[in-house]
């Protein structure tokens, strides 16, 4: 178990949900790894990532795929390519990363609540 927080600490975190718009292989990374441009709505606006996420998804399955991530992180350099948000995931049996998407559709930029 981690530290206690305040829910204020917790509100602090902006998390919403966007739409993978575009994806590609990122060779060049450390590990394997895929590039993606996410739509989080008209609040924030497009914002790209990278994720070590290609046991389960290859660039063509995420086009269109609603995801959950962190908007209000720093930008953060990944080898050549600018990270301006992190997706959210769970690893599988396997240590693989699944990413957290809602069940059902919901508005591009809604925070989670």
């Amino acid at each position: 178990m981690t530290d206690e927080i305040t829910f204020d600490d917790f509100m602090k975190v902006d998390i919403r949900v966007g739409k993978i718009l575009r994806a590609e292989d990122y060779p060049e990374a450390r590990k394997p790894a895929i590039k993606m441009w996410i739509d989080f709505g008209p609040e924030i606006g497009e914002r790209k990532t990278s994720a070590q996420v290609t046991a389960h998804y290859t660039p063509e399955t995420l086009i269109g795929k609603q995801v959950i991530g962190v908007v209000n992180f720093l930008p953060r350099q990944i080898g050549k390519f600018m990270s301006e948000v992190l997706v959210l995931g769970l690893a599988d049996e396997a240590g693989s990363i699944v990413l957290l998407s809602p069940d059902q559709n919901v508005p591009l930029g809604e925070r989670m609540c």
